[in-house]
């Protein structure tokens, strides 16, 4: 079915191409001549550097799809975060919002062409950026479970002079992560001084989610050999707030006015699903030096630090109920902390009735109702902390040999925190904020790449292309707090009641949830170093074989320490038809083995099922709790993909591009279904006494093969219009991932359907920008097609939307710039999630009358859908340069 669907719509693109452009060029043969367009307007013309060792392709002429985008886009865009300057900007570029996900609110993954994050390579200067310390487990993201890629947050878009964005496979050219492609950011050189802030807010939530920039350039030149730039930014940025309350919380109000003010975060919801507040700089420097008239030095880095707090879900203090839409009348458990009151009398020492290690059921108790009378919600705490650095030497060897020989270190941390929370299982000796320990990833990276340009005759020289590449990346995970992990001393209480002086009998045993709640810190077990080794050696040939028809061949070979060696390859093509039109293709293979992050992860998290809290542990495969469940080691991730597309040039103002593509990938590395753990488990394996009966094991796992096929259509129009140039684009995404082969004792239908679905298939822009004299008008039009989350919403499809967004500019005496604009002008907002009752009659999503919502308060999906859930945003920005 994928198949017909990638050919049927590769050819009815192309047919609405050559439509068009048969339409529209008599249009545009009778309009008057548009006056000339600025070099930095046509991005066409921009020589690439991804997909090519030559020096001499642009975007049309190159064999292989790539996108360009400008300073200007990239920092014109009302977002602190990358990720959110690309999503709006690349149709195939995604992201969620991750409201309330664990870690993942604060290190989110991307996808490229509906592939995890860390199938996409990132470079800055051409060189690999580092992953980020977070490996991805939350759920809401079945696309990005287990992707350990790099975080493009910590990156300041003021610093680039453009990005390129290779939109296929390029393994075999780049090395590991580069299965769906290729991002690399250019960083300026220019001589000067930048100075902008930005300011805006939300339309709704009394106009929350401040967002407070202020961001810098400063160019400078070394004498007439070299240079040296600095970029930074600082952002502080105000939640959002885009739920209702708890129906608990306003039935404790309710039953307990007095006590209203002590619920957490009151007035308003008890927990928050939005935008976390944040707060944090990013920065680059930048030099180069000509120490020869043929060499130069030259170094780069990127630093970070960011600090972003998370909201969890409210732990409520009493047991309510309430009645939802259907009027079914449902429990609003209270948690299980404050289930039954903490014993503090031992037994007695020595008494036979009343053996050590017992409790006397009495009144001597302690309540955590004392510490929080109304409940409460946990403080989640990431600190963020990115250093990257690159130094290297390259120029002419000879004549026609070029060299690059350059060495990378690298240190992202993501450091873990709470407070407003306790640890049940001590007690009255619990701590109320706890430290989780580092997760850290360091990378060393050592290349030597030599280009030869060869004279044979053809109808280009020939561009030989060698290198070699050692790499080194060490994942570290830190002890925690003792209480963060720890089983308290009264985790389970055997009680008894005193019947006569001295007598007792057995009464009960009574349970206290183990660690902190909402997240396990790292114990002394799971903390720990894992490092993994490889080289690589990797060769290519491109030529132009006659003036109409080039060629591209390359090989890699990769020896890892822990999974082997491999070698893989690339041929593309590319044929000029017409001089109008040209042919493009490219097949290719691929191979992306396991980090050592992803094979050693474990993290032990609080999830709320039907307002019931459980806990979820992810589990390395090489631990015995994940052995109990069936867990085998990780493989390699292997890749076949073929692309085929055309470049259309009507006239020299007009561009259409259509590529299609398919990407098969075997053992696709990602996270298993969840285990329920059961009292006999415990008794085989003890170790699961840290997730607890009724709680949840997952691991990670290589048990499904996936096909992703889809097209990428770009037009581009440039004119002339009254005094001023308009430029119109328009951009389209279809993509479709299908799971080809999975086993079904370790992925469920629900996360088959979801790595299918999550991501929406259709994505189009058209943006159109206009410039008269010192004003700017740009304009941009968003469709997302639907999309679904089976697992967390079973049954529901939310529908596809439109969104607006809109800048105007105005530029005084040629140094100060202000623009006002908006994202989502008109306040779209997602689907509201809906109660739908299954096959079996179950409904896992009521609705309740009380609050309109989900038992968390949730209205919309939490992972905000692909263009969030925060609605419309104003923004003010004003711009200096000298």
């Amino acid at each position: 079915m994928i198949d017909r669907l990638f050919a049927r719509g590769l050819t009815t693109a192309l047919l609405a191409t050559t439509a068009l452009a048969a339409m529209t060029a008599p249009a545009f043969s009778q309009t008057p001549a548009a006056p000339e367009l600025a070099a930095e307007d046509d991005a066409g013309a921009t020589i690439v550097v991804l997909g090519t060792r030559r020096t001499d392709r642009s975007v049309t002429d190159s064999a292989s799809p790539i996108d360009i985008i400008g300073a200007q886009e990239l920092k014109t865009q009302p977002a602190a975060d990358m990720l959110e300057v690309l999503k709006n900007i690349v149709p195939s570029f995604n992201v969620p919002q991750n409201a309330i996900s664990d870690a993942s609110t604060f290190v989110r993954s991307p996808s490229i062409r509906g592939l995890a994050g860390d199938m996409t390579l990132v470079m800055i200067n051409g060189k690999r950026l580092n992953r980020s310390a977070l490996v991805q487990v939350a759920a809401g993201d079945p696309t990005n479970n287990l992707s350990q890629g790099a975080d493009l947050a910590v990156l300041p878009t003021i610093a680039f002079g453009n990005l390129q964005i290779l939109r296929e496979g390029a393994t075999a050219q780049y090395g590991t992560d580069a299965i769906a492609g290729v991002l690399n950011y250019t960083l300026r050189e220019d001589e000067g001084v930048e100075l902008s802030t930005r300011y805006g807010q939300f339309y709704d939530g009394g106009g929350d989610g401040k967002a407070r920039q202020i961001a810098g350039y400063a160019g400078f030149k070394l004498g007439d050999r070299g240079f040296i730039s600095f970029a930074g930014e600082y952002n502080k940025d105000d939640g959002t707030i885009r739920n209702a309350t708890r129906p608990n919380a306003v039935l404790f109000e309710q039953a307990h006015p007095e006590l209203a003010s002590q619920l957490p975060n009151y007035p308003n919801p008890v927990q928050i699903f939005g935008n976390s507040p944040s707060e944090g700089w990013k920065a680059t420097v930048n030099a180069s030096y000509d120490v020869t008239d043929a060499t130069k030095i030259y170094a780069f880095g990127n630093f970070a630090h960011s600090k972003i707090t998370q909201s969890f879900n409210y732990r409520p203090v009493e047991t309510f109920s309430a009645t939802d839409t259907a009027g079914v009348v449902r429990p609003q458990t209270r948690n299980s902390a404050f289930a039954h009151p903490i014993y503090l009398t031992p037994c007695p020492a020595g008494n036979a009735t009343c053996p050590a290690g017992g409790f006397v059921k009495d009144g001597n108790t302690y309540s955590f109702s004392s510490l929080y009378p109304a409940g409460f919600t946990p403080q989640f705490v990431g600190v963020k902390d990115q250093a990257f650095g690159v130094a290297g030497i390259k120029g002419d060897l000879l004549e026609n040999l070029t060299f690059d020989v350059s060495g990378s270190l690298s240190r992202n941390a993501l450091t873990l925190s709470m407070f407003d929370s306790l640890s049940p299982s001590y007690g009255p000796d619990s701590q109320t904020s706890f430290k989780f320990g580092s997760l850290i990833q360091k990378e060393t990276n050592l290349n030597a790449d030599f280009v030869y340009s060869l004279d044979a005759g053809l109808s280009s020289p020939v561009t030989i292309a060698f290198g070699a590449e050692y790499r080194k990346e060490t994942y570290t995970a830190t002890e925690g707090d003792p209480q963060s992990y720890g089983i308290g001393p009264y985790y389970s209480q055997a009680l008894y009641v005193e019947t006569a002086p001295g007598v007792f009998v057995a009464d009960s045993t009574v349970t206290m949830p183990v660690g902190a709640s909402g997240y396990g810190g790292t114990s002394p077990d799971a903390a720990g170093s894992y490092s993994q080794h490889n080289i690589a050696g990797y060769l290519s040939v491109e030529a132009d074989l006659t003036d109409t028809f080039s060629v591209g061949v390359a090989g890699r070979y990769e020896d890892y320490n822990t999974f082997g060696s491999t070698t893989v390859g690339k041929v593309n093509a590319l044929w000029k038809a017409l001089p109008t039109l040209s042919v493009r293709g490219t097949v290719g293979t691929g191979y992306h083995a396991p980090s050592p992050g992803q094979s050693n992860v474990q993290i032990l998290t609080t999830a709320f099922t039907n307002g019931l809290q459980v806990q979820t542990g992810t589990y390395p495969v090489s631990s015995p709790i994940s052995q109990y469940y069936g867990a085998t080691a990780l493989k390699p991730e292997k890749s076949t993909n073929y692309g085929l597309g055309f470049v259309f040039t009507p006239m020299p103002s007009l561009t259409f591009t259509l590529d299609g593509y398919w990407i098969k990938i075997k053992d696709r590395i990602g996270t298993s279904k969840t285990y329920s753990v059961l009292p006999e488990h415990i008794a085989e394996q003890p170790a699961l006494l840290a997730v607890g009966v009724g709680g949840d094991v997952q691991y990670p796992t290589s048990a499904y093969d996936s096909r992703t096929a889809g097209i990428d259509f770009v037009g581009t129009y440039r004119t002339g219009l009254g005094d001023g140039k308009l430029n119109l684009t328009l951009a389209y995404n279809y993509n479709e991932t299908k799971v080809t082969k999975y086993n079904t004792e370790i992925i469920s239908p629900s996360q088959k359907k979801d790595i299918e679905g999550t991501i929406p298939k259709h994505r189009a822009t058209f943006t159109a920008n206009y410039a008269i004299g010192d004003f700017t008008i740009t304009g941009r039009e968003n469709f997302y097609g639907p999309f679904g989350l089976e697992d967390a919403f079973p049954g529901q499809t939310f529908g596809s939307k439109f969104t607006t967004d809109i800048e105007v500019s105005y530029t005084i005496a040629e140094h100060y710039t202000l623009a006002v604009g908006a994202t989502n002008l008109f306040n779209t907002y997602p689907d509201k999630i809906k109660s739908i009752v299954q096959p079996d009659g179950s409904v896992p999503n009521p609705i309740y009358v009380l609050t309109n919502s989900l038992s968390n308060g949730q209205v919309y999906p939490n992972s905000g859908g692909p263009f969030g859930a925060n609605g419309g945003f104003w923004y003010a920005r004003l711009k200096v340069k000298i």
